[in-house]
């Protein structure tokens, strides 16, 4: 079957099951665009990711749905806003969960991008860090098949963590059997097992790595003890972080090699960060643009999508124009693999299956943001300027910044300043009047 047949029928059809593609999520933690040198990064040399984005669509303006980690992965599979899971910064203990005024752990009634999948014929896995609940002292976390999954295989955090990862009560030890620079092969391996394990039924997989999270421990020379014999590094250097980036790309070319080998079932596999980096070295992380983790300002939340499918993907220059966030993922992957979306369910995100087969659609939907709900219980970037107001929208090219009770509204001009240096809100207020009426509208939709 060529590929422009597998494009016509994804995008005028509900796939027959023999034309379902496999379906691989790689999510890097933490990955910045500048730490890709197919996105102009000078961190370190990936060539693997870079054969994958001449391969196929490398993003320009993809948009997690957060800029920290555990609201991010909610929007990643509910295809809804964060917030209104009650999901608004990392989950932790419970007292601290209450702080942040967040739920324990993602209702296991939201709707879920795996369990749509399955009910669809996928056979359907997680693979890696969860934090969505689970870990510290949330023992009542629901499991992995509560949210669609047929294999859960978690960290530490999440409410299955694997024994090979998790010798003591926290993220990495000393003690653990897999080693922390092992981590992402053995992830990679137990994702071809899933692969592997039945060529007749299509698979979804969730890899979700635990690189390149600080701290960075890419030798067992780098490592050294932590409190209570927990597994931490020697310090987070430039150095280190390109080792981790290097190992990161090997093992992510060596799952797309043995994709390249298989026959029968094509395969999509997308590569995507689930926020901004943090440190930044100067932003050089950011590829240049404004904010981190745990900031709204672009360098927060505009991070690598990478899509690649031999058969599917058609290899081209990369997608400069489409606006694709986090919460489109959901919908634009129902379409690509021939799913129904839950009786009743609306998406914050729409379907843009056609940005993956190559084609550039414009979006009709606005993205909003939040981080931030109180000045204590949140993190915020040690770097003050990159500290945003905590509420963001962004509507075409213009994004707009605004603090939930309407205060210090920021307007700017992506097409022209995608670095945000040049606040336009009094050069133009009647749109940044709209936008920020928008914006604390939005904010006071959600729980």
């Amino acid at each position: 079957m060529t590929r422009a047949l597998i494009a016509s029928l994804l995008l005028t059809a509900p796939a027959a099951a023999a034309e379902k593609p496999n379906v691989v999520l790689v999510l890097a933690d933490d990955l910045g665009r500048g730490d890709l040198s197919c996105y102009g990064g000078t961190v370190a040399a990936t060539p693997h990711l870079d054969r994958m984005a001449k391969e196929g669509v490398r993003f320009d303006r993809y948009y997690a749905a957060a800029p920290i980690c555990s609201p991010s992965r909610c929007g990643l599979l509910t295809g809804q806003f964060p917030a209104r899971w009650r999901v608004t910064s990392f989950l932790q203990t419970r007292a601290g969960n209450r702080a942040c005024e967040m739920a324990d752990f993602l209702d296991p009634k939201a709707p879920t991008l795996p369990r749509a999948l399955r009910a669809a014929g996928y056979r359907t896995a997680h693979v890696g860090k969860w934090h969505l609940g689970g870990g510290r002292d949330v023992a009542d976390a629901p499991k992995f098949a509560a949210y669609g999954y047929d294999l859960g295989v978690g960290t530490w955090e999440s409410p299955e963590p694997h024994p090979d990862l998790t010798a003591r009560d926290w993220i990495w030890s000393l003690d653990d059997k897999v080693k922390r620079w092992d981590r992402t092969g053995w992830m990679v391996d137990r994702t071809l097992d899933f692969l592997r394990a039945d060529a007749d039924a299509p698979c979804f997989v969730n890899l979700w790595l635990d690189d390149p999270h600080t701290p960075w421990v890419p030798t067992a020379d780098d490592q050294q003890v932590g409190k209570g014999g927990r597994a931490t590094g020697k310090g987070d250097t430039p150095e280190r972080l390109a080792k981790v980036l290097a190992e990161t790309d090997r093992q992510v070319g060596r799952l797309l090699d043995a994709v390249r080998g298989r026959k029968g079932r094509p395969t999509v596999v997308l590569f995507l960060s689930d926020n901004g980096p943090l440190p930044t070295f100067d932003r050089k992380r950011t590829a240049g643009l404004r904010g981190s983790k745990l900031s709204l300002y672009e360098g927060g939340v505009r991070v690598p999508l990478i899509a690649w499918g031999p058969g599917v993907v058609p290899a081209g220059p990369a997608n400069e124009t489409t606006v694709v966030g986090g919460v489109d993922l959901f919908p634009t992957l129902c379409k690509l693999c021939g799913a129904d979306r839950p009786k009743g369910y609306e998406p914050d995100g729409e379907d843009l299956s056609a940005a993956l087969l190559g084609k550039a659609p414009r979006r009709t939907k606005p993205l909003f943001w939040e981080y931030g709900r109180n000045a204590t219980s949140f993190a915020y970037p040690p770097v003050k300027a990159d500290r945003s107001p905590n509420v963001a929208m962004l509507d075409g090219d213009w994004k707009l910044l605004v603090n939930a009770d309407g205060s210090g509204a920021e307007l700017y001009d992506l097409a022209a300043d995608p670095k945000e240096a040049t606040d336009l809100a009094g050069a133009k207020p009647e749109v940044a009047r709209r936008l920020a009426a928008a914006a604390v509208a939005w904010r006071k939709s959600v729980p």
